[in-house]
């Protein structure tokens, strides 16, 4: 006789959730409301005012902007690492929160002064970095068995939250900064961001605190170093020798870096290459040769680590391989709230047209509301419509096909932005809706990839490290806007100007042509990468 099978437990919704959705509800529209404005303001600002309009000050708005970016995805290892190791998620989400209210508070008090506002904006980064990896976890944290069947609707609010804000952000701001200034449209985010702040500390008594992990012996690095420690008789030290080369050839950047910037005479090291670019640079070689290193020796860390751990490290290390494949998908996006926007400046708002909503968008850059609108669209259309017809037509839509494919239609939004460019270099009047294409093929290609992605790595990486796993997919947009960095910094030369104009093409014209071609060839590299890439399988066996 069979027993009954007991039904699962149905415990209620955490109370202590809706502090945070609130929480992320107000600084989604904080961040994305400055975010979006940062550029438009810029260019128009006695920041700049050094610097001749049009397109060296465009230029230096643009390096600013993803500078800006490069911050917010470099600092999540910042706040991931103590949160791990010493405080716990709850306290350095709060305390990263009040360095983001003070960045906000610089932008709005010192609209006109260079080093307070540019300080406002390191410590937005620093402070929405330091959040970025652990509110999600946070939340999660919040649930155990008895109640985890509602965790999947609460990562779905959290999801449409993001969105949500994001969309109201950018039709909104872009109006603060015309009707009221820059003061009040930096302000009005800083106080939703101290709203966020006070939202979050109010739940402080019911939330589940799951103390720092500390030290763990059997870590991501803790292998990497015992593989590239351990010697072997009879055996070589190649990988060693590839990650000892690295760091040589990191810290040479820097030196030479230090060195331009005392004065010394370096022809040969760009004048363009701050410390910003340098230390990206930098930080690419670590993990480039680094990782090599570590694969060539990783077996010898068995026996003094789990298989389990050194079996881990390869899989961070292939997944590795397919992030930095997908840096120029971020190249791209992320200029749509930089270069689309200096776009939009030249093309014309069609308010005597029938259809325009011209009580609500007014200018250019509230153009990049479509981005959010359309993610919420997409994606269950993807799900609902999309994904079985291709499956009823016989295609098998894998999670590496997806991204290969989101990197190439990414790829087609920028032909297309440039065509748009021609018709305006041509002198024609160019309409603002015609925006609306580029940034359907964009978000299109957003869908494919950033959701995927993260579903891709969750299914590969062991759940020892899918906290690292997530600290290298922030690095993807760092990565992304250094490819744009260094593209704004290649015009700069002489000998690369004189080749845009051999081409015929403007400026932006063939840079737009040049990132659809990035995209285009980082989508092949991907497609040939995937159809060797060995998939794996660690979702978690159910109890």
């Amino acid at each position: 006789m069979s027993s009954p099978v007991t039904p699962a437990p149905q415990g209620p919704m955490p109370r202590q959730i809706r502090y945070i959705i609130g929480n992320e509800a107000c600084e989604r529209f904080s961040f994305y409301g400055m975010r979006n404005i940062l550029v438009p303001f810029l260019i128009s600002s006695v920041l700049l005012g050094y610097l001749p309009e049009g397109s060296e000050r465009e230029a230096m708005a643009k390096d600013v902007f993803h500078t800006f970016v490069i911050g917010v995805y470099f600092f999540p290892l910042l706040g991931g690492w103590l949160s791990d190791r010493f405080f716990g998620k709850y306290n350095t989400v709060l305390w990263f929160s009040l360095i983001y209210c003070a960045g906000h508070a610089c932008l709005a008090l010192f609209e006109g002064h260079r080093t307070g506002f540019y300080t406002g904006l390191f410590l937005i980064a620093l402070g929405s970095g330091g959040i970025k990896p652990l509110v999600v976890s946070f939340c999660g944290d919040q649930f155990d068995q008895s109640n985890k069947d509602k965790a999947k609707l609460v990562f779905d609010a959290f999801y449409w939250i993001i969105n949500f804000g994001s969309f109201f952000a950018s039709l909104f701001a872009p109006l603060l900064l015309r009707n009221f200034g820059p003061a009040v449209a930096f302000g009005v985010p800083g106080v939703l961001m101290f709203i966020a702040t006070v939202i979050f500390w109010m739940g402080r008594k019911q939330y589940v605190n799951v103390p720092p992990s500390g030290n763990d012996p059997d870590s991501f690095l803790s292998v990497i170093r015992t593989a590239l420690r351990e010697r072997r008789a009879g055996q070589g030290n190649a990988g060693t020798l590839v990650a000892w080369g690295g760091i040589a050839v990191a810290a040479l950047m820097l030196v030479l870096w230090a060195l331009k910037a005392v004065g010394v005479g370096l022809a040969w090291w760009p004048d363009s290459f701050g410390f910003v670019i340098t230390a990206c640079l930098a930080l690419g070689v670590l993990i480039a040769f680094g990782g090599w290193g570590a694969s060539l020796q990783l077996e010898r860390a068995r026996g003094r680590h789990p298989d389990a751990a050194v079996d881990g490290v390869r899989a961070v290390l292939r997944i590795l391989i397919v992030f930095a494949l997908v840096t120029p998908f971020w190249s791209l996006f992320d200029q749509k709230a930089s270069t689309w926007i200096i776009q939009g400046n030249a093309m014309v708002v069609p308010h005597e047209q029938w259809w325009w909503p011209s009580w609500l968008v007014k200018e250019p850059a509230q153009m990049q509301a479509l981005n959010p609108l359309l993610v919420m669209l997409l994606i269950p259309f993807n799900n609902l419509v999309l994904y079985p017809l291709l499956r009823r037509l016989g295609f098998v839509v894998t999670a590496l096909r997806r991204m290969g494919w989101g990197i190439a239609i990414s790829g087609a939004s920028w032909v297309v932005a440039g065509v748009l460019q021609l018709w305006i270099d041509g002198g024609a009047e160019v309409s603002l809706a015609w925006q609306s294409l580029p940034y359907l093929l964009l978000t299109f290609g957003e869908v494919l990839v950033s959701a995927t992605a993260l579903e891709f790595a969750y299914s590969q990486a062991p759940h020892a490290m899918k906290g690292v796993i997530m600290a290298f997919w922030y690095l993807t947009s760092t990565f992304g806007s250094l490819w744009v960095l260094l593209t704004n910094a290649g015009v700069r030369n002489d000998g690369f100007k004189a080749m845009i104009v051999q081409t015929g093409l403007s400026e932006p014209a063939f840079l737009m042509f040049f990132f659809a071609a990035f995209a285009f060839m980082a989508a092949l590299a991907f497609a040939l990468y995937a159809r060797r890439y060995p998939m794996q399988d660690n979702y978690r066996v159910a109890t």
